[in-house]
Protein backbone atom coordinates (compact mmCIF):
# COMPACT_ATOMS: atom_id res chain seq x y z
CA UNK A 1 0.00 0.00 0.00
CA UNK A 2 1.60 3.03 -1.12
CA UNK A 3 0.74 6.37 0.21
CA UNK A 4 -3.04 7.80 -0.02
CA UNK A 5 -3.56 10.24 -2.58
CA UNK A 6 -4.27 13.78 -2.11
CA UNK A 7 -7.19 14.85 -3.29
CA UNK A 8 -8.75 18.35 -3.34
CA UNK A 9 -12.23 19.65 -4.01
CA UNK A 10 -12.22 22.45 -5.55
CA UNK A 11 -12.27 23.81 -9.41
CA UNK A 12 -10.32 27.05 -8.05
CA UNK A 13 -7.27 27.84 -9.73
CA UNK A 14 -5.82 29.53 -6.64
CA UNK A 15 -6.70 27.16 -4.53
CA UNK A 16 -4.60 24.92 -6.73
CA UNK A 17 -2.01 27.46 -7.35
CA UNK A 18 -1.30 27.74 -3.64
CA UNK A 19 -1.60 23.78 -2.84
CA UNK A 20 0.83 23.14 -5.71
CA UNK A 21 3.68 25.36 -2.71
CA UNK A 22 3.75 22.42 -0.85
CA UNK A 23 5.20 20.44 -3.41
CA UNK A 24 3.12 17.26 -2.82
CA UNK A 25 1.04 15.64 -5.71
CA UNK A 26 -2.48 16.15 -5.94
CA UNK A 27 -5.11 15.90 -8.08
CA UNK A 28 -8.38 17.89 -8.14
CA UNK A 29 -12.31 16.79 -8.45
CA UNK A 30 -14.99 19.00 -8.75
CA UNK A 31 -17.85 18.93 -6.67
CA UNK A 32 -21.39 20.33 -6.28
CA UNK A 33 -22.49 21.14 -2.96
CA UNK A 34 -25.20 23.66 -1.73
CA UNK A 35 -23.20 26.90 -0.12
CA UNK A 36 -25.81 28.56 0.83
CA UNK A 37 -25.64 30.14 4.70
CA UNK A 38 -27.43 29.76 7.62
CA UNK A 39 -27.85 32.34 9.03
CA UNK A 40 -28.28 30.68 12.61
CA UNK A 41 -24.88 29.22 12.43
CA UNK A 42 -21.86 31.58 13.19
CA UNK A 43 -19.62 32.72 10.28
CA UNK A 44 -16.81 30.22 11.19
CA UNK A 45 -19.84 27.38 11.63
CA UNK A 46 -20.97 28.35 8.23
CA UNK A 47 -17.59 27.98 5.84
CA UNK A 48 -15.96 24.96 7.86
CA UNK A 49 -19.49 23.01 7.46
CA UNK A 50 -19.12 24.24 3.44
CA UNK A 51 -16.44 22.87 3.54
CA UNK A 52 -17.25 19.33 5.29
CA UNK A 53 -20.43 19.22 2.79
CA UNK A 54 -17.70 19.76 -0.24
CA UNK A 55 -15.02 17.03 1.30
CA UNK A 56 -18.60 14.32 1.75
CA UNK A 57 -19.25 14.79 -1.53
CA UNK A 58 -16.07 14.00 -3.00
CA UNK A 59 -15.53 11.02 -0.75
CA UNK A 60 -18.61 10.08 -2.42
CA UNK A 61 -17.31 10.58 -5.55
CA UNK A 62 -14.07 8.21 -4.76
CA UNK A 63 -15.79 5.31 -2.65
CA UNK A 64 -13.05 2.81 -1.11
CA UNK A 65 -9.96 4.96 -2.89
CA UNK A 66 -7.24 5.39 -0.26
CA UNK A 67 -7.34 9.81 -0.24
CA UNK A 68 -6.67 12.01 1.65
CA UNK A 69 -9.78 14.93 0.70
CA UNK A 70 -8.98 18.78 1.06
CA UNK A 71 -11.78 20.92 0.72
CA UNK A 72 -12.11 24.54 1.60
CA UNK A 73 -14.54 27.76 1.35
CA UNK A 74 -14.02 31.68 1.78
CA UNK A 75 -16.18 34.49 2.93
CA UNK A 76 -15.76 38.04 3.26
CA UNK A 77 -17.35 39.99 6.10
CA UNK A 78 -17.75 43.32 6.48
CA UNK A 79 -18.94 43.72 10.64
CA UNK A 80 -22.08 41.19 10.61
CA UNK A 81 -22.19 40.98 6.71
CA UNK A 82 -21.20 38.73 4.88
CA UNK A 83 -20.09 38.95 1.26
CA UNK A 84 -20.55 35.58 -0.90
CA UNK A 85 -19.48 35.84 -4.73
CA UNK A 86 -21.06 38.82 -6.46
CA UNK A 87 -24.02 38.17 -8.91
CA UNK A 88 -22.35 40.99 -11.32
CA UNK A 89 -20.83 44.51 -12.07
CA UNK A 90 -23.37 46.16 -9.99
CA UNK A 91 -22.91 44.12 -7.23
CA UNK A 92 -19.25 43.97 -7.13
CA UNK A 93 -19.18 47.53 -7.18
CA UNK A 94 -21.54 47.90 -4.23
CA UNK A 95 -19.44 45.28 -2.56
CA UNK A 96 -15.93 47.25 -2.64
CA UNK A 97 -17.47 50.57 -1.91
CA UNK A 98 -18.69 49.38 1.25
CA UNK A 99 -14.89 47.56 1.85
CA UNK A 100 -13.66 51.25 0.94
CA UNK A 101 -12.03 52.93 4.74
CA UNK A 102 -12.24 50.03 6.71
CA UNK A 103 -10.81 47.02 7.77
CA UNK A 104 -13.05 43.23 6.72
CA UNK A 105 -12.09 39.54 7.78
CA UNK A 106 -11.62 37.10 5.34
CA UNK A 107 -12.48 33.53 6.69
CA UNK A 108 -11.64 29.87 5.34
CA UNK A 109 -13.21 26.86 6.73
CA UNK A 110 -11.12 23.94 5.45
CA UNK A 111 -11.44 20.36 6.03
CA UNK A 112 -8.98 17.05 5.30
CA UNK A 113 -10.80 14.07 5.84
CA UNK A 114 -9.55 10.92 5.16
CA UNK A 115 -11.07 6.67 5.72
CA UNK A 116 -10.06 7.34 9.50
CA UNK A 117 -9.55 10.82 10.06
CA UNK A 118 -10.58 13.97 9.81
CA UNK A 119 -9.63 17.88 10.65
CA UNK A 120 -11.91 21.16 10.14
CA UNK A 121 -10.38 24.55 11.08
CA UNK A 122 -11.33 28.07 10.01
CA UNK A 123 -8.64 30.49 9.53
CA UNK A 124 -9.20 34.60 9.81
CA UNK A 125 -7.20 37.28 7.99
CA UNK A 126 -8.04 40.94 8.25
CA UNK A 127 -7.57 43.19 5.42
CA UNK A 128 -7.40 47.16 5.47
CA UNK A 129 -7.81 48.36 1.69
CA UNK A 130 -6.76 51.98 0.64
CA UNK A 131 -9.36 53.85 -0.61
CA UNK A 132 -10.09 53.44 -4.00
CA UNK A 133 -12.16 56.26 -5.84
CA UNK A 134 -15.06 54.94 -8.24
CA UNK A 135 -13.51 55.19 -11.56
CA UNK A 136 -11.03 53.04 -9.54
CA UNK A 137 -12.91 50.51 -8.94
CA UNK A 138 -15.00 50.10 -12.15
CA UNK A 139 -11.64 49.87 -13.65
CA UNK A 140 -11.22 46.88 -11.79
CA UNK A 141 -13.79 45.43 -11.84
CA UNK A 142 -13.84 45.95 -15.90
CA UNK A 143 -10.11 44.45 -16.25
CA UNK A 144 -10.24 41.14 -13.25
CA UNK A 145 -14.04 40.43 -13.65
CA UNK A 146 -13.66 39.07 -10.09
CA UNK A 147 -17.36 37.61 -10.03
CA UNK A 148 -16.13 34.51 -8.95
CA UNK A 149 -14.18 35.67 -5.52
CA UNK A 150 -16.10 36.29 -2.46
CA UNK A 151 -16.23 40.08 -1.82
CA UNK A 152 -16.08 41.12 -5.17
CA UNK A 153 -11.50 40.99 -5.19
CA UNK A 154 -8.81 38.85 -5.26
CA UNK A 155 -5.92 40.22 -2.93
CA UNK A 156 -3.23 39.13 -5.92
CA UNK A 157 -5.19 40.67 -8.86
CA UNK A 158 -3.09 43.31 -11.22
CA UNK A 159 -4.59 47.06 -9.68
CA UNK A 160 -6.17 45.19 -6.65
CA UNK A 161 -2.83 44.23 -5.18
CA UNK A 162 -2.15 48.16 -5.46
CA UNK A 163 -5.17 48.99 -2.64
CA UNK A 164 -3.84 46.76 -0.27
CA UNK A 165 -2.65 48.49 2.88
CA UNK A 166 -2.67 45.93 5.44
CA UNK A 167 -3.26 42.62 6.61
CA UNK A 168 -3.47 41.24 9.63
CA UNK A 169 -3.11 36.73 9.65
CA UNK A 170 -2.21 34.61 6.44
CA UNK A 171 -2.13 35.98 3.06
CA UNK A 172 -2.90 32.56 1.44
CA UNK A 173 -6.08 33.03 3.60
CA UNK A 174 -7.18 35.82 1.40
CA UNK A 175 -6.27 34.18 -1.17
CA UNK A 176 -8.54 31.11 -0.77
CA UNK A 177 -6.70 28.67 1.40
CA UNK A 178 -4.38 29.18 4.57
CA UNK A 179 -1.64 27.29 3.70
CA UNK A 180 0.45 27.13 6.82
CA UNK A 181 -2.44 26.07 8.59
CA UNK A 182 -3.38 23.35 5.89
CA UNK A 183 0.52 21.95 5.94
CA UNK A 184 0.20 21.63 9.26
CA UNK A 185 -3.05 19.57 9.69
CA UNK A 186 -1.82 18.05 6.41
CA UNK A 187 1.58 16.52 8.25
CA UNK A 188 -0.80 14.68 10.34
CA UNK A 189 -2.15 13.06 7.69
CA UNK A 190 0.93 12.05 5.67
Amino acid sequence: MGKPALILASQSPRRRDILAMTLLPFETIAVETNETLNPLLSIEENVTHIAWEKALAASTLLRGEKTIILAADTVVTKGKNILGKPSGFDEGFSMLKSLQNRSHHVYTGFVLLSANKSHIECVSTTVELEPMSDSEIKRYLLSQKPYDKAGAYGIQDPLMACHIKRIEGCYYNVVGLPLASVWKALKAFL
